[in-house]
């Protein structure tokens, strides 16, 4: 039985909700925005005029969301805790941040800030704005004190492609060398829950990894989901994040931030949603949102991408190619190829709406 966790680079900070230097030009009041580069790395949008991902659904399977937060207010669909009492069968929750015993710990805070890059409320005047800010977010819960059993995982994954999610967002992942038990057939529990999704029409994109190694760790290397890369608000490859190289060559990159390795500022992370009250004020004044780093935070931006484009109408086999065809290399310019450092390149929004539909 492997145990997974949420895999988060060490970097992390609380932020106020007073914009500093960032983006210009920025079509939403939100006042974070102009900090969020990982929208305009990803083109997000650029896409809003034709998808705003209204329609879509995408599960965040993770260690549960804050139903509350109020970026996150009419986004959320129902959801399932899976992490309960032992001997317990099928959902013991909603999906929500805090475990069975009511008590939210520090680590879970890591669910809804993924769910604020995917779908957090556009132009709201308040705090951020996700990838895909009309998307429907299904929280589901399989980590507590941000680590789980495969079990809980594959219970997850096949609730959310039960109950109509479109994208699932793993975040997590297991430690380099785990991939092994998949690929000797040792532990497919996982990766056979990705395809019964992916057998009904659910695309699954996740976390290559925090430890820099050469390819990505699981469930990202063998199962046939989407493994994300990370890269730094210069597009370079985050120096924590695992190369985005699985053996089927669906791997891309996306926005996951500096780690502020040379101790740079919070803006060069990815700033979402925590629940409320759990931030601090190293990097400002506000508690209901955070900047961490990692491939977790790499991860929700494809997947909104994919929510954009499902909302579309597209297929799921046409949503992964549009992804993969059209995410482009900052070095050379190409799209769709294969480099180490990005995969097939790093996912944009605005090329992937004009791929051809099904």
């Amino acid at each position: 039985m492997k145990r997974w966790t949420a895999p988060i680079a060490a970097a992390a900070c609380a932020v106020g909700l007073v914009a500093t230097a960032g983006s210009a030009g920025a079509a939403t009041n939100d006042p974070l925005r102009p900090d969020l580069w990982g929208l305009d790395q990803v083109k997000a949008e650029q896409a809003w005029p034709t998808t705003t991902g209204e329609g879509a659904t995408v599960a965040v399977v993770d260690t549960g969301v804050d139903l509350g937060h109020p970026d996150l207010a009419g986004r959320l669909v129902p959801g399932a805790t899976f992490v309960c009492e032992e001997g317990h069968e099928g959902s013991c929750g909603d999906g929500g941040w805090k475990g069975i015993d009511g008590e939210g710990q520090e680590s879970d805070v890591h669910g809804t800030h993924v769910a604020g890059t995917i779908a957090a409320v556009a132009d709201n005047g308040t705090g951020v704005a996700g990838v895909a800010p009309d998307a429907k977010i299904m929280p589901i819960k399989v980590l507590e004190d941000g680590s789980g059993q495969t079990e809980d995982i594959a219970e997850g994954i096949r609730y959310a492609a039960d109950n109509g999610a479109d994208v699932i967002n793993l975040s997590l992942g297991g430690l380099p060398g785990t991939q092994i038990f998949s690929i000797l057939g040792l532990d497919t529990t996982t990766k056979d829950a990705i395809q019964y999704a992916r057998d009904k029409g659910t695309l699954t994109v996740a976390a290559a990894g925090n430890t820099s190694t050469l390819m990505c760790n699981d469930p990202a290397f063998s199962s046939d989901s989407i493994c994300v890369g990370a890269t730094d608000r210069n597009a370079l490859k985050s120096y924590f994040s695992e190369l985005p190289v699985t053996f089927r060559g669906k791997g891309v990159a996306g926005p996951g931030g500096s780690g502020r390795l040379l101790g740079g500022p919070c803006s060069d992370d990815i700033i979402s949603t925590v629940p409320r009250g759990t931030g601090t004020d190293e990097c400002g004044e506000g508690k209901d949102y955070a900047a961490f780093a990692g491939t977790s935070m790499a991860t929700p931006h494809v997947a909104g991408v994919a929510a954009l484009l499902y909302a579309q109408g597209r297929s799921m086999e046409n949503v992964e190619g549009a992804i993969l065809e059209t995410a482009r290399n900052p070095l050379w310019g190409t799209r769709g190829g294969f480099s180490a450092f990005y995969g097939r390149g790093i996912v944009d929004a605005e090329a992937a709406i004009a791929h051809p539909r099904d």
